[in-house]
């Protein structure tokens, strides 16, 4: 499909998805803000419609304000009495919001949308797929890099495959644990305490607890179920946590790669960088970039970082996750194919750090999607 806009005749028009149906919906909505704040007006008109927590595209007022993160309240998409929806017809994507009793409302065109959803629903290829289906550009993942990218367990498989290194860890199904969970403490124990037991396919530290001892293994499977009934439980990592932005390349180009950033957690009632550490307490973590690293290991971080945009198919924007162990080596934690997005968020920090600042970031994720054909690619 050819780019609607045409030059010099007006705005790119860019339709933002937030909210979702995930856990992860509240963040999803505070880095829609961070976009509607910071987006160059003069080039593109941001079309905002948020996605109720049951499926429901409604559309908003476009008041970033309304969805910015405020002390004791997180926010939500509330349901509307009309329905947003892509049509395709004629090589054109129009938006249309039908309504109770009367005529479908076409909202016109657009060119790209920009999907600011995490975790199921939105960051693990399902709304990608509508995308390639309703034949419209959009920023980020594919569908494979999207599912992949999702899922921790599958991304270890192409890490490893990647020649990357990969932790100790074990993928706990649904089945396995209801059929046989003695054999999964079994297995847990073989890898030594203390571990991490994560839902296999959500982010932003949902549903994710630090498992000290045997006795606690229990309510962290019951929790990690709670928001996916697929687990992976890792061994613990000694080292230090270090992130590095990657960006699609243009054209035949490389990947590129941001300086390296850490993440530390200031202790207290934080085991490990949870969602509390993350979004709501500004005290609880500190990120630095560029990280305090030899010449050398930022340069072979980057390198890795790299190499796993690659391993899973990525495209647009990714932030891949290490740990730096005592003896200099990097094991890969993950991949976020649509990582925090907020001003704020390491992503965008990285790569200020590194000379593109948050708004020129936001355009150059929109011309890598125009640029991009739709299908298979």
């Amino acid at each position: 499909m050819e780019s609607n806009a045409t030059s010099g005749s007006r705005k790119v028009r860019v339709a933002l998805l937030f909210g979702g149906r995930s856990s992860e919906h509240a963040v999803s909505c505070v880095t829609a803000a961070g976009v509607m704040g910071a987006i160059d007006t003069d080039r593109y008109e941001v079309v905002p419609i948020g996605i109720t927590r049951e499926g429901q595209w409604v559309l908003s007022d476009g008041d970033w304000h309304e969805w910015a993160l405020n002390t004791g309240r997180l926010p939500e998409v509330g349901p509307a009495e009309g329905t947003v929806s892509l049509a395709e017809g004629s090589g054109r994507t129009r938006l249309v919001v039908a309504e109770p009793n009367r005529v479908p409302r076409e909202l016109g065109e657009v060119d790209v949308v920009f999907p600011l959803l995490h975790g199921a629903f939105g960051e693990d290829g399902t709304v990608q797929g509508l995308l390639e289906l309703a034949d419209v550009r959009y920023v980020g993942a594919g569908v494979l890099a999207s599912a992949v990218g999702m899922d921790k367990h599958f991304m270890k498989l192409a890490f490893a495959a990647a020649g990357l290194a990969v932790g100790p860890y074990i993928a706990v199904t649904d089945k396995e644990w209801r059929r046989d969970p003695g054999a999964v403490r079994d297995a847990v124990g073989r890898l030594g305490y203390p571990v991490f037991v994560k839902p296999c396919r959500a982010g932003s530290s949902v549903g994710i607890t630090k498992v000290d001892a045997p006795e606690q293994l229990e309510a962290a499977i019951a929790e990690a179920r709670r928001h996916d009934p697929r687990l992976v439980i890792e061994a613990a990592i000694a080292g230090r946590e270090i992130e590095c932005g990657v960006l699609e390349g243009r054209g035949a180009d490389a990947p590129r790669t941001s300086l390296p950033g850490e993440v530390s957690v200031a202790g207290g009632s934080h085991a490990f960088y949870d969602f509390e550490a993350k979004y709501v307490e500004d005290s609880a973590a500190a990120l630095s970039c560029p990280a305090d690293l030899p010449q050398e290991a930022i340069a072979h971080v980057r390198e890795l970082a790299a190499v796993a945009f690659d391993a899973v198919a990525a495209e647009g924007l990714s932030r891949v996750d290490f740990f730096y162990t005592p003896e200099g080596e990097f094991v890969i934690n993950e991949i976020n194919t649509m990582p925090g997005f907020t001003p704020i968020s390491m992503y965008p920090q990285m790569w200020a750090a590194t000379g593109v600042p948050y708004p020129e970031l936001i355009d150059e994720l929109i011309q890598l999607a125009l640029a991009r054909p739709t299908g298979l690619r």
